[in-house]
This record gives structure tokens, C-alpha cells and sequence, in this order.
């Protein structure tokens, strides 16, 4: 049995490749029973020969950036991809210095298999873990106390016996040792994989590059303000797409509406006291 922890992946905290992967973004995918081809086919990503290690992918994707217009923020990217022996088989690895964005193209990959895949966005706090079996999200989550999916408590026996702070009903534990939470994330995708992901086997790894095509942006149906101040006193507001595109168009209309200036008249002179002059 896999019996990876946490702390097996403190090296993340001293690597200069997981520091620039940190400070500019990215989503690491697994892929079991997929080709590096496959993957980036799935991706619509366009072939882009092959890349010796990260820093050829680094640099493959630093030209690309570079060719861009500044003027227009493009979210395309060039990730790699190889091949690696994991449980069940052989597995696809993909890198991708993509600002977190992950792989929307993941529950289709998962297809008779499975897809686990972690993510930062680039410096800010926003670090998410997926794992997709059968086409189906089962589990997600940003805190580990905080999980979603259609079986978001089945890992939780694993998540406790590789260090993350919870309680077996799967809360937040306060009196659980301190854990670094990439590395436990890291442990966890290994536990589910078979692949331990080391700075040499990123950094060591022919890819198979593709320039990755900017996602069109996901309609959405509504927005919702949740907020719950120190005092325990929440705010809840929902609006419909509709609600806002009507206050949207309202406030255009008023921007755009002609100003009219009005000159105030002097008060009319009151007659009864000054008296008419006749």
C-alpha cells in the first residue's frame, strides 16, 4: 500500500520549479489510459513538436506569451505532456503554466478511467484539487473541510491518514498538527495515481508540446453575495442574469442620457410688501 504523506513532499518548498509553478500559475493533470496525444487532442491544443524538460516547456510558452498583444490579456497556454507508469497502467502527465485554469475538458477524459488534477492561480490563495472517475466530478474542493462533488467524503479516511487536519466525519480539526497544504494535496494525488511527482521527473521529461486555445467564457444564470462579517451578521443577495442586465442597461441608459442644466430664477419680488408704485 501507497502509504505517502505530506511530509514526503516538503521539497516543494525549497524547489525553484515549484516557485515559479506557484508564482505564475498552474494546473498539473493525471491522466490514467490516455496518450500525451489523446490528452492534447482533447484539449483542441495545436502541436507544437517537443520540449526537453520544463525548461523547454517554460520557454516554448514564455515565446508564445511574448508574441501576444498587450493590449488583449490571452489565456493561452502551452502545456506538455509525457507519459509515466502509475496504478493501472500508464498514465499522462500534464503541465501547463496556465494560471490555475485547470482542464475543462476533464470529465471527458475520464471516461472509463480517471483524472486527478491540482491547480494554484498564480500567487493568490486559490488552490484547487480535482479528482473526475468515469466522466463524473467526484470530489473537489479548495479547503480540505470544504469538499464538493457527487461523493465529496469518500477520501476522507485518506485525506486523514496523509495529514490533512480533519475530523473522521470530515470537519475541520483544531487540534490537528499543522500541515502544508500543497504538499498534502500533492501526497493525495499520489495516493490516487501511483506516481510520485518529483522535481526531476517534471524537470527531466521529454514533453509533447500544444499551444492550448483560450476558453470561451461559461454562460452564467445568476450571481449571489454570501458574506458573513466578524459579528456573525450575514448578508445574502441572489439576482437572476436577467435582474442584472436590466440594472446594467439602466445605469447605461443614465450615463448616457444628455445632462441638462437649469439656471435657478430669483425669487419673485413679493408684491404686498413693497406695494404696487401706483
Amino acid at each position: 500500500m501507497n502509504s505517502v504523506t505530506a511530509h514526503d513532499y516538503a521539497w516543494i518548498r525549497t524547489s525553484p520549479l515549484f516557485r515559479h509553478m506557484m508564482g505564475n500559475g498552474y494546473t498539473v493533470t493525471l491522466v490514467r489510459g490516455r496518450s500525451p496525444q489523446e490528452v492534447l487532442g482533447a484539449m483542441a491544443a495545436e502541436p507544437r513538436g517537443t520540449g526537453e524538460g520544463t525548461a523547454g516547456l517554460i520557454e516554448a510558452n514564455d515565446a508564445h506569451r511574448a508574441g501576444l498583444d498587450d493590449d488583449y490579456w490571452d489565456e493561452s497556454y502551452v502545456a506538455g505532456a509525457f507519459e509515466a507508469p502509475g496504478e493501472g497502467g500508464d498514465w499522462t502527465v500534464v503541465l501547463g503554466f496556465d494560471g490555475g485554469l485547470g482542464m475543462p475538458c476533464a470529465d471527458m477524459l475520464s471516461e472509463g478511467g480517471r483524472v486527478v488534477a491540482h491547480s494554484s492561480n498564480g500567487g493568490k490563495p486559490i488552490h484547487l484539487f480535482h479528482r473526475y472517475e468515469d466522466s463524473e466530478l467526484r470530489t473537489t474542493f479548495e479547503g480540505p473541510s470544504a469538499r464538493d462533488g457527487s461523493n465529496p467524503d469518500e477520501l476522507v479516511p485518506l485525506m486523514r491518514d496523509i495529514g490533512f487536519p480533519l475530523t473522521p466525519e470530515g470537519e475541520h480539526d483544531e487540534n490537528a498538527p499543522a500541515v502544508d497544504g500543497k504538499a498534502a494535496v500533492l501526497a493525495l494525488a499520489e495516493r490516487l495515481t501511483g506516481i510520485r511527482v518529483t522535481e526531476s521527473l517534471l524537470q527531466d521529461a521529454t514533453y509533447a508540446l500544444g499551444l492550448v486555445p483560450e476558453q470561451p467564457a461559461e454562460e452564467w444564470t445568476r450571481m449571489v453575495v454570501d458574506i458573513t462579517d466578524a459579528h456573525g451578521e450575514r448578508l445574502y443577495q441572489e439576482w437572476t442574469y436577467e435582474e442584472v442586465a436590466a440594472a446594467s442597461d439602466r445605469a447605461r441608459a443614465a450615463a448616457n442620457a444628455p445632462v441638462v442644466i437649469t439656471c435657478n430664477e430669483p425669487p419673485a419680488t413679493d408684491r404686498s410688501e413693497h406695494g404696487t408704485g401706483e
